[in-house]
């Protein structure tokens, strides 16, 4: 029997068929037959290419996959996309950094502890991908043809700015490294309107995927939200799937992505520190209190956020009458993609939010967490 032969069986048999005894059949044919291994990975890549097709990128997936099943079917799959991807160039930016993050897990994936395990487990990864339902089209913002080294520059000290935030121990530190790199962000996204518009480069508002993890999702949901609207985009979460869509032109994408996972991990931080001060009162509810916390924070740093916002344009209006109507003709462009893309969509409500200390505190981390542009000094 040939290899081909081997692996159709085994994929008719196992992928076809939610059952257990399904899948053992697949994973047996499998297992007696090491030769058909190399076509088994090949047909893996097939599936991986079928996804493309389908809207996903390679961070949705291997997000997908670690939310679904376990760490040794992210290796899996983390080698099957490196696999394909070397069958050509990345097609944007943003998946050429996907694929380069994945290269840090590379190496063999540690297989099961019998060659059967291992095809069970290649067959889980196999049933998940050929679900995946179509996704959205991302089409990533046509960047200005003006040059972008100094947005570069600009986008490293951002990051360096926020990385400083969260290893601080000293909130007041924190603040004002939080507070820099707002400035920054949004100095940096009224300079790129003003330059798109001078230069008529025609640039248009895309789409990013930022992952939204467990747990506490909802309350994550908002955060993200929030942090989207103060930077002129917009947020769609898609809660079964893990993950938000966030429509806005490219500088406004960049401070969402950085602006979000670095008060996520200053969030997170500071309601650690809270939760065991209530522990210490001899108060246990663990969960309520997280939500509540997340939930107030989410809430407190979008209108700090909005507030940052204002201000910097405020800053620039004085001498710059050029710059409402531009912002304002993208917003227009972002609202009008957004509807593009998601024309049915529908309001969340954020449950389990009952604990008035989680909320109390919450608050006050959000507030400690200060984004206000400082001004110059002379």
């Amino acid at each position: 029997m040939s290899t081909t032969t081997t692996v159709d069986r085994a994929l008719r048999a196992a992928l076809y068929d939610d059952t257990d005894a399904a899948l053992d059949t697949g994973a047996s044919l499998l297992a007696a037959d090491p030769a058909a291994d190399g076509e088994l990975t090949r047909r893996g890549q097939e599936f991986v290419a079928a996804a493309w097709r389908r809207g996903w990128q390679p961070a949705d997936v291997v997000r997908l996959v670690r939310r679904e099943l376990d760490e040794m079917h992210v290796r899996l799959v983390s080698q099957l996309i490196l696999g394909e991807a070397g069958q050509g160039p990345a097609p944007t930016p943003r998946w050429a950094a996907q694929l380069k993050e994945l290269g840090e897990l590379d190496g063999e994936p540690q297989r099961g502890p019998d060659r059967f395990s291992h095809a069970t487990a290649v067959l889980e990864l196999y049933r998940l991908l050929l679900r995946l339902p179509v996704l959205e089209p991302l089409d990533e913002p046509r960047p200005s043809a003006a040059p972008r080294q100094p947005e570069s520059r600009m986008l490293t000290r951002i990051r360096a700015l926020l990385a400083k935030a969260e290893a601080t121990g000293y909130p007041e530190e924190a603040e004002a490294l939080s507070a820099k790199a707002q400035e920054l962000m949004a100095r940096h996204s009224i300079d790129e309107a003003l330059l798109a518009a001078r230069t008529h480069t025609g640039d248009a508002p895309g789409a990013c995927r930022i992952g939204v993890d467990p747990p506490y999702e909802t309350a994550k949901a908002v955060l993200l939200d929030a942090v989207a609207a103060a930077n002129r985009c917009r947020a769609v979460w898609h809660d079964a799937l893990g993950f938000s869509t966030v429509v806005g032109f490219e500088p406004d994408l960049e401070a969402v992505e950085l602006l979000y996972t670095s008060l996520l991990v200053q969030a997170t931080t500071a309601m650690t520190k809270a939760e065991a001060a209530q522990r210490k009162g001899g108060r246990r509810r663990t969960k309520t209190f997280r939500q509540s916390f997340l939930a107030a924070y989410a809430h407190r740093i979008g209108d700090r956020l909005r507030a940052a916002a204002e201000e910097a344009e405020g800053q620039v209006t004085g001498g710059e009458g050029e710059l409402l109507p531009v912002l304002a003709a993208r917003d227009v462009a972002v609202a009008d993609r957004m509807e593009e893309m998601f024309p049915d969509t529908v309001t969340t409500r954020l449950r389990g939010v009952s604990d008035a200390a989680g909320w109390e505190q919450g608050a006050a981390a959000a507030d400690r967490a200060q984004v206000t542009g400082r001004p110059r000094l002379p």
